[in-house]
């Protein structure tokens, strides 16, 4: 019996390994699931170019999105929240914190920023759903508080994005009571005449919604965004009823007069420019 070796390797298509995409630089839309690419995310405003689904995202792209050649001057960029109750769940609340800002790079669940809109001047306070699920604790009332100072002190208006599942429950009535701060500061905020519009996006739920999201001059939210206090499965076990198709959807709520628009998020600078002229006159 004859053996015969191989003596070279096979055909060989390439000698470069192989290169992995770099994180972030594709993402699947959650409602299509067709693949999307970092550049076509940015040149659509960060909306699905196949389905229109208005992809979550942060303070970072909504600036990008809002500010006049992406140029602000960021207010109060340096607070941070304490651990006032040293609470502890699966975690000290002080290492979900620093763990937290390491992740997203950011110090807390909002970013507030002044600049021009189409050259209209603007304060925006914005919510990052990536930092504890955008919950509303004792810094996220703080910032909203001091913006709406420095809109009163400016005669500048003022435009809230919430984005956020409610209330932080490690800062437990610390975070209830940011209701309570920034209601009273939004009704100087009217007193002064300075007007407030509010933008709610995908998910506004919680303390958020009980309090500063609905009490805007106008209320805006962007297509398919969830909006309500609590859970639809909560409410659906209180009250023992099923609920109506698409409850809590910006949609339902436009319907029933929660909100004054639904924006597609293509058309928010303009239409907020829009609005800040028709109230600046």
């Amino acid at each position: 019996m004859t053996w015969f070796k191989r003596e070279s390797k096979g055909i060989q298509t390439t000698t470069e390994e192989k290169k992995e995409a770099p994180d972030g630089l594709w993402i699947k839309c959650p409602n299509c699931k067709r693949p999307l690419h970092y550049t076509e995310q940015v040149e659509n405003q960060y909306v699905c170019h196949y389905c229109n689904y208005q992809l979550r995202i942060g303070s970072k792209e909504y600036f990008s999105v809002l500010f006049d050649d992406n140029q602000f001057t960021e207010l109060f960029p340096n607070l941070r929240s304490g651990d006032p109750l040293e609470f502890v769940d699966t975690k000290k609340y002080k290492d979900r914190l620093v763990e937290t800002q390491n992740k997203t790079g950011l110090n807390d669940a909002i970013r507030a920023a002044y600049g021009l809109v189409d050259g209209q001047p603007l304060v925006i306070a914005c919510m990052d759903f990536t930092f504890i699920g955008g919950s509303m604790g004792s810094v996220v009332g703080e910032k909203i508080a001091r913006s709406i100072d420095y809109s009163i002190a400016n005669k500048v208006p003022f435009l809230m994005i919430s984005k956020s599942g409610g209330a932080r429950m490690m800062e437990a009535a610390f975070s209830l009571m940011q209701m309570a701060k920034t209601s009273a500061k939004l009704a100087l905020l009217a007193q002064a005449k300075i007007p407030y519009i509010s933008l709610l996006t995908d998910p506004t739920t919680g303390g958020v919604t009980a309090s500063y999201a609905m009490l805007g001059d106008i209320n805006i939210a962007e297509p398919g965004a969830l909006i309500g206090f609590a859970g639809p499965r909560v409410i659906k076990e209180t009250i023992k009823k099923d609920l109506p198709k698409g409850f809590q959807t910006a949609e339902f709520l436009l319907d029933h007069g929660f909100l004054d628009f639904i924006v597609d998020r293509r058309e928010l600078k303009e239409r907020l420019a829009s609005f800040l002229r028709m109230m600046a006159n």
